[in-house]
């Protein structure tokens, strides 16, 4: 069976979009994903994004995301705009993290991405901590900040974010036993009021060029601490994301999405026997 897909990334973090929601799509095994994500010889991507009908009446359509480890996540605001320009009008989504709401513009798009939760056990966390600032540290990195905006987060300040050797201290942290549904690991050098600096270990993926629901967790914990405004720009390797969170509203995140090319591919390459 050939099952057509849509290449799209947000700021570099690339998605391979299977499109359900006008027909049925076949069941895909945590190794069928872990294959079509594969760099070297799948087709490569972050994450594997399923559009299928919602059975929720408050939603125009479902979006399921699949890491590149096979694993299925909550929330990603990087996805959700890539959709919102697919999509092409406003519209409510369901994800397995709640209902977020799109408007797409051209090559840009706004996400609202609900509220934050700063409850330790929302997290989760293994025991009750505050989420404020954590008593805790892996090197020299101490005391950060956990949020859950769909999914989890654990956001560390630091002077120099690009001094910090990610792609060793991300995993350790990722897969520490305080988190039992692991975390994603944001480092983040504050600039100015209105501008921080970021980059992101993302659970199941790892350094990646842009995460939307990492910016939406910095720019939320900086605000909890108030290190900045209501309204900033965080700048990530892939580019830069606004984020607003107005008093009682939900966490807006806005920025570029574009489809990169469309192609289609036979499911049973990327079975048991993938090479």
């Amino acid at each position: 069976m050939r099952l057509e897909f849509i290449k799209m990334h947000g700021l570099g973090n690339d998605f391979v979009v299977l499109d359900g929601r006008n027909k049925k799509l076949p069941h895909l095994s945590s190794q069928n994903i872990v294959n079509i994500s594969n760099r070297n010889n799948g087709i490569g991507c972050d994450q594997v994004i399923i559009l299928e009908r919602s059975k929720n009446t408050d939603a125009e359509f479902c979006m399921r995301i699949f890491n590149a480890d096979g694993s299925e996540v909550e929330a990603c605001g990087n996805a959700a705009r890539s959709v919102a320009v697919l999509h092409g009008k406003p519209a409510n989504i369901e994800t397995i993290g709640g209902i977020i709401s799109i408007e797409p513009s051209q090559r840009t798009a706004t996400v609202h991405m609900g509220f934050p939760n700063f409850e330790w056990d929302a997290i989760p966390l293994s025991y009750a901590m505050d989420t404020a600032s954590l008593p805790v540290g892996w090197e020299n990195l101490e005391n950060p900040c956990a949020v859950n905006i769909g999914n989890p987060h654990l956001v560390f300040f630091t002077d120099d974010c690009f001094s910090i050797d990610l792609s060793t201290i991300g995993p350790k942290i990722e897969n520490d036993p305080i988190f039992p549904e692991k975390i994603n690991v944001n480092v983040a050098t504050i600039v100015s009021r209105n501008l921080i600096r970021l980059r992101v270990w993302e659970r199941g993926v790892g350094l990646t060029k842009a995460c939307g629901t990492g910016a939406c967790a910095t720019a939320v914990a900086a605000m909890r601490r108030d290190l900045v405004d209501r309204k900033v720009t965080v700048e990530l390797p892939g580019g830069a994301l606004k984020v607003r969170w107005p008093n009682n509203e939900s966490v807006q995140m806005s920025g570029p999405a574009c489809e990169s090319f469309r192609g289609s591919f036979d499911l049973s390459y990327f079975g048991e026997n993938f090479r």
